[in-house]
């Protein structure tokens, strides 16, 4: 109790509560989702592949529209970086490169602890299969914090395009995903180039960051909300019943399509409904989060962002992986994820992969703030790692 007063103390009056818990939520959503999702197998010789639910069970699909929260994210990372580009004391690339260090520190830390795993482990005769899982696993947040720092640089010309047209300034973004949609899914699909589908990677994150830029300069009010949140249920309706998009919001193996890798035009739909209720809800989140109770665990994880985004799914491999050299299959953490005993069982592992994170985090926030201490020689050296991880978890090498 004595923690929960003393955040609530020190929060300052004007601090925008609503945005807080949902960025909170959103940031939840991403460990919560892969922790669900996520499962793994067991080869001949005792090494751990990715493996997932979805394969065999497709009613979960509807999860995943819940659990995919990158939407509430964007929109809360537009609407607070507009914000603080407003406010900033100097120019807009002592802006950029506060924000850039904010977002890389961590992501080096992660990847140069884990060159050094990859290497320990090897040596202690880890299967190479495991090894190159676990790297994939934690790579694959990652791309994440590339795309949304390309997004951050757009900050000052998603506020100009906000003034110019409000809450107007996200259509074209929609209607550029909706174009190469229509090119890679209709009846020239064959005809186009693979690479088409990469076109949607900026456009269709910047959608949901476009309407919280919008939302921060005032252009979005409850009429715009309202449209956004009936807009986007009724395009995501449309698009799984009459064009039938794949009902998953997240990749599901052996399946050709997927809609966030790069996000197809339902992604859009999704953020733009979940951009909606949020704008809608966010008086009544502000009242609920006055609750010192409510409010201190909100302040606890958004200072912890990265951290969460970084090391979740070290978390759940410090679990799997040493369950896998002793013991083999075990319900739910190792075995295959195709009864519905699997579920139930990794319900029941989620409050252990919680307080594995929150003892990892204990040691790691440390990357998240400035390297006072570091010489360039240690920097250099964890840029060194990074680089090789990145190189193994790739298959480079």
């Amino acid at each position: 109790m004595k923690l929960v007063h003393r955040i609530e103390q020190r929060t300052p009056a004007h601090r925008d509560r609503a945005v807080d818990g949902l960025r909170a939520l959103a940031l939840l959503a991403v460990p919560t989702g892969h922790w669900l999702l996520g499962g793994f197998t067991l080869d001949a010789e005792g090494a751990i592949h990715n493996a997932s639910p979805l394969s065999a069970f497709g009613f979960l699909a509807p999860a995943s529209w819940v659990l995919q929260m990158l939407g509430v994210f964007f929109l809360v990372g537009g609407y607070a970086s507009v914000l603080s580009y407003r406010r900033r004391p100097g120019g807009t690339g002592e802006w950029l490169r506060g924000r850039v260090a904010r977002l890389g520190r961590p992501v080096l830390g992660v990847t140069a602890v884990w060159a050094t795993l990859i290497a320990a482990g090897s040596l202690a005769g880890i299967p190479d299969d495991t090894l190159r899982t676990g790297a994939t696993l934690v790579v694959q947040p990652l791309w994440f914090v590339g795309v949304y720092t390309v997004i951050t640089a757009l900050t000052p010309w998603c506020g100009r395009a906000s003034r110019a047209m409000g809450a107007w300034a996200a259509a074209p973004l929609l209607g550029s995903v909706a174009v190469v949609d229509v090119l890679r899914y209709g009846p020239y699909a064959e005809a186009m180039p693979s690479w088409l589908s990469v076109l949607n990677v900026l456009p269709g994150w910047l959608f949901a960051y476009q309407l919280g830029v919008s939302w921060g300069e005032r252009r979005i009010g409850r009429r715009e909300a309202w449209m956004l949140l009936v807009g986007g249920v009724a395009l995501f309706a449309v698009l799984l019943a009459v064009f039938h998009y794949p009902a998953s919001m997240v990749g599901v193996p052996g399946e050709a399509r997927t809609n966030s890798h790069p996000p197809s035009l339902l992604v859009l739909a999704l953020a733009s409904a979940q951009s909606g209720a949020a704008i809608l809800l966010r008086d009544r989140l502000a009242a609920l989060l006055r609750r010192p109770a409510l409010w201190a665990p909100v302040v606890v994880v958004n200072l912890s962002a990265m951290t969460i985004l970084c090391w979740h799914q070290t978390a759940m491999l410090v679990a799997a992986v040493p369950a896998s050299l002793t013991v083999g299959e075990v319900p739910g953490l190792t075995t295959a994820p195709d009864t519905l005993g699997w579920i139930a069982a990794r319900v029941a592992w989620l409050p252990v992969f919680a307080v594995l994170l929150a003892l990892i985090a204990r040691y790691a926030r440390v990357l998240e703030a400035p390297w006072r201490t570091a010489t360039r020689t240690r920097r250099a050296a964890a840029g060194v790692l990074a680089a090789g991880f990145m190189v193994f978890a790739l298959g480079l090498a």
